[in-house]
């Protein structure tokens, strides 16, 4: 199960890519008439998993392992908000992709799906979300990454649960004012516990969830053997979890070491690594899946694609898990 590279196959690899793709320096102006040329013949329901036994499954690790694109905060681009089911939507319909998302909790309570703890940069609201009830913070409308106001309204978790299921795999980032127990009851709720992953940041977070319910798969940073020593003491099982490895290309070593326990990585590649495939061309989306990512939580979700698309095809990869 160990992965071994090849660094003149990887070369050569490279070589294909940039030969196949459109020249690098065009990928510094990606706007949303480039987005919207993507194919768009996928079904809406992109994912055949429908049981937490799937979801396991899907998410062990394995050398011939289908990547991912993962849009962090939902794939925000003009016209689309970060954390709108309406985003969502866009990007579901153009290839099998995991959204990373937020959750915070209104005053009465109620979760939804928002970044910040205010509303200010992604509204045209102001103040803490806390200090609102879902019906103010419904009459209010999301701005898309460029500060303009959209039609779109903030979500509930619990309606995006309700939407995703088949469309996305979620994972959520529950921020610290969200209880563990009234995440897991929404999530009991909808019955989404297979579409559905959990951020945790350290092994005393992934205990307390993994407590409250066993069932959850758990997005764990790992960055080094003693996190992954620490999970296995919080009493995490292997195949309940996702390790995320950071946002820089990790040591080939804790990526042997994870792929050897069934662990799929997340590699975040928000911040630097994106700039990097910007400047260099999106091919280089390929050399992180070849030093071992699995899934890529990236900004750049049609870029990322694109190069997953061509090593998809090249190794002919499949998935019994994934309409395509």
């Amino acid at each position: 199960m160990k992965r071994t590279i090849n660094s003149s196959f990887l070369a050569v690899f490279i070589l294909v890519l940039s030969s196949c793709f459109r020249n690098p320096s065009s990928d510094n102006q990606q706007d949303s008439t480039e987005i919207n040329t993507i194919e768009t013949n996928f079904s809406a329901q992109n994912f055949k998993i429908s049981t937490l036994e799937d979801l396991y499954e899907f998410f062990t690790y394995r050398e011939d392992r289908y990547p991912l694109v993962s849009a962090h905060r939902g794939g925000d681009t003009d016209g689309y908000p970060e954390n709108a089911i309406e985003t969502f939507e866009y990007w579901s319909k153009q290839f099998p992709l995991i959204i990373e998302t937020d959750v915070r909790m209104s005053k009465d309570s109620v979760l939804v799906l928002m970044h910040d703890e205010t509303l200010d940069r992604t509204s045209n609201g102001t103040g803490r979300i806390g200090k609102h009830t879902l019906a103010e913070l419904k009459e209010l409308k999301l701005k898309d990454d460029n500060g303009e106001i959209t039609e779109y309204k903030i979500p509930t978790l619990e309606e995006a649960l309700n939407w995703g299921k088949g469309k996305v795999v979620f994972t959520l980032d529950v921020k610290q004012d969200v209880p563990y127990t009234l995440l897991a009851q929404v999530i009991q709720k909808t019955s989404a516990q297979a579409s559905v992953i959990v951020i945790t940041y350290n092994a005393n977070q992934a205990r307390a969830l993994n407590r409250i319910n066993p069932d959850l798969m758990i997005s764990a940073s790992v960055k080094s053997q003693k996190d992954l020593v620490k999970l296995a003491e919080a009493g995490i099982p292997d195949n309940r979890l996702v390790a995320f490895v950071g946002t820089t290309q990790p040591k080939a070593e804790l990526v042997d070491l994870l792929h050897a326990h069934g662990i799929k990585t997340i590699l975040g590649t928000i911040g630097n690594l994106d700039k990097q495939a910007a400047s260099r061309g999106y091919q280089v989306y390929a050399e992180y899946i070849e030093n071992g990512a699995d899934i890529l939580s990236t900004d750049r979700p049609a870029d990322a694609q694109k190069a997953l698309d061509f090593y998809i095809k090249k190794r002919q990869l499949k998935s019994s898990f994934i309409n395509r």
